[in-house]
Parts: C-alpha cells; sequence; structure tokens
C-alpha cells in the first residue's frame, strides 16, 4: 500500500509539472457572420475569405488548430459551397461542412455563417466573433422578446 502510494504521489506531481509548463487546451467556439452581394460564386467566396480572414486575425487563429469549421447559408444562396473559400484559404486538412440555414420569415438574407471550433489555451471571454455587413442584427434575433 505504501509503495502504490508513493507511486499515486509521483504520479500526481508529475502531472502538475506537466499541467505547469504545458496549460490544458480545451475545443472552443468561435462564431462569424456576413453577408454576400449576390447569388455568385464569387461574391459567396468573396464574403466567405473576408469573414475567415478577420476572424484568423482578431483572434490569432492557427490553422494547426482548426478541429473543424461548419458553415450555413441562407436558402437564397446556393451559387456555391462557402466552404471552399477556407479551402482558398489553405484550410486543405481541416474538416469542413456547410449547410443550409433555417427559412426564418423576415430574416437577414444572403447572409453566410460559420461556427469554428477551435484548440486553444484561450477562454471563450478571451476569443471574438465577427459580425460584418450588417449581421450584427443576429444576435439580437430573439433576445427582444425576453424582455
Amino acid at each position: 500500500d505504501l509503495h502504490l502510494s508513493i507511486r499515486r504521489q509521483r504520479q500526481m506531481c508529475i502531472r502538475d509539472r506537466l499541467r505547469r509548463h504545458h496549460p490544458m487546451q480545451a475545443c472552443r467556439g468561435i462564431r462569424g457572420a456576413t453577408t454576400a452581394d449576390a447569388n455568385t460564386d464569387e461574391a459567396i467566396y468573396s464574403a466567405t475569405r473576408d469573414m475567415l480572414q478577420e476572424l484568423i486575425n482578431v483572434n490569432g487563429i492557427d490553422q494547426e488548430q482548426v478541429a473543424a469549421a461548419y458553415f450555413t447559408v441562407t436558402p437564397d444562396l446556393n451559387a456555391a459551397f462557402p466552404a471552399a473559400a477556407a479551402r482558398q484559404l489553405g484550410w486543405n486538412e481541416v474538416a469542413l461542412m456547410c449547410s443550409t440555414e433555417i427559412p426564418v420569415p423576415d430574416s437577414l438574407g444572403h447572409c453566410i455563417r460559420v461556427m469554428i471550433l477551435y484548440n486553444t489555451e484561450k477562454s471563450q471571454k478571451d476569443l471574438v466573433n465577427v459580425y460584418l455587413k450588417g449581421t450584427d442584427v443576429l444576435r439580437l434575433r430573439g433576445v427582444e422578446s425576453n424582455n
């Protein structure tokens, strides 16, 4: 029993030392949204690249730490997959997926959204979500009825 107890203490000590020198990472969600000027492949790619580049810049995103990116578009955008814009930025090893948003009446049109799953030591409050071209209204949708 004493030998087992010493072994456990030694393992805990090693684990504590590793944590101090290598902080634990967590998979965090970072959101972004923008709108495309038209339902064309170039408009969708351009808007998506701009949104991703802004997310990269403000959060210091290292592509190697991106676990996945999930893109959605409103039903009025069907000329191209926004994930292809991520490939154009070199995200060739990242898991990417696209789908269509729920067609909520009176919702913002030509909208592209992304949720990036990112492995980081940063806390959720230290990450910045990016809303471009008037998409900040998405954050308020549904909240106004809670007052």
